[in-house]
């Protein structure tokens, strides 16, 4: 009888024992982009500062290329806790009925990642992240991935050249306003099936950052490409709120601090990348690059600045004067 007390004594010593290491909570990251993207890379990055910050207490799992879900499913799996974490695109928030989300679609609206940074660290920033927390999400960071060009089948010279083109957008109201402002078709698809969608001829074109147009090989399927800069692509990295607040302080604190240095790391290299992407499709030899001079670029703005004006019940004439004040942005000047 002693003797197993004393074996019970031992047992419970071991399971109460500081020194026993429990189970680590696991975050599943999500999302639709390939691992060498500036998103894919931020991920990792966050994974490897999470688990080295907090000592193995949190494992973090990344499921890129859509492995796990895909575009139409990762917000409804967050909402139910099926995945914990994800970077969506900005314009995938309006569908939860949060239109303002889709005031980053804007063509033109930032004039390059200074004029973006002054929204997306500041108060503008911080109020629109807060809105999600009403349809249990918390909301992390933004993060890049860079500003956009068109490509297509077929020579793109100006806007007139894409006119009765099908083009591929993601669901956002602001980006099919956008694409019929330029007499094109918009079609709207999931990220995954766009490249096959390209090479057998169900789209014409599509608009992208450089880093996503290489890394998904598109590039091997559209023989034409306009570096216009038009448009702006980033992501919020978001969490399920029950799951996050449920999270003890000092891991949630740690957490916080590793995506701190995540989203500065994304920040930072998602130039870099989309610089190193258009040199890599130059080099591939299979889509001609057409440069835009000045004229054509006042062509491209004058055709699309209207869409600011026509979205602005959908996302809020205030808001969009918001990040004009904050940004310095004149329409009246371009």
């Amino acid at each position: 009888m002693k003797k197993m007390l004393l074996r019970f004594a031992i047992c419970v010593g071991l399971v109460l024992s500081p020194g026993v290491q429990a189970e680590p909570i696991v975050i599943r990251f999500s999302h639709v982009v390939a691992p060498d993207t500036p998103k894919g890379k931020a991920a990792e990055y966050f994974r490897a500062r999470a688990e080295a910050l907090t000592e193995g207490r949190v494992r973090v799992e990344v499921y890129p290329n859509s492995t796990l879900y895909k575009d139409r499913e990762e917000l409804e799996a967050l909402q139910l806790g099926a995945v914990e974490m994800l970077a969506p695109s900005l314009a995938k928030f309006a569908p939860l009925g949060l239109r303002e989300f889709e005031v980053f679609d804007l063509p033109y609206i930032f004039d390059g990642y200074e004029a973006l940074r002054r929204v997306t660290t500041g108060p503008v920033g911080r109020e629109l992240l807060g809105r999600l927390e009403a349809r249990g999400i918390r909301g992390l960071a933004f993060w890049d991935n860079g500003f956009k060009s068109f490509s297509a089948n077929t020579p793109i010279h100006g806007p007139d050249d894409l006119h009765g083109l099908r083009m591929r957008i993601q669901s956002s109201r602001v980006l099919e306003e956008q694409m019929l402002a330029l007499g094109a078709l918009p079609q709207v698809m999931g990220f995954s099936d766009v490249y096959d969608a390209l090479r057998h001829g169900v789209v014409d074109g599509t608009e992208n950052p450089h880093s996503n147009l290489y890394t998904q090989r598109m590039h091997e399927v559209q023989g034409h490409l306009i570096l216009t800069g038009h448009g702006y692509l980033g992501y919020a990295v978001i969490t399920n709120k029950r799951f996050w607040d449920a999270l003890p302080r000092d891991i949630r604190r740690q957490l916080e601090r590793a995506m701190d240095e995540a989203t500065a790391f994304a920040n930072r290299i998602a130039q870099e990348e989309n610089e190193q992407a258009l040199a890599a499709v130059r080099a591939a030899g299979h889509t001609v690059v057409y440069e835009p001079d000045a004229r054509t670029l006042a062509a491209f703005k004058q055709a699309l600045l209207p869409v600011h004006q026509r979205m602005e019940e959908r996302i809020g004439a205030d808001l969009i004067r918001a990040i004009y004040r904050a940004t310095g942005f004149d329409p009246s000047r371009m």
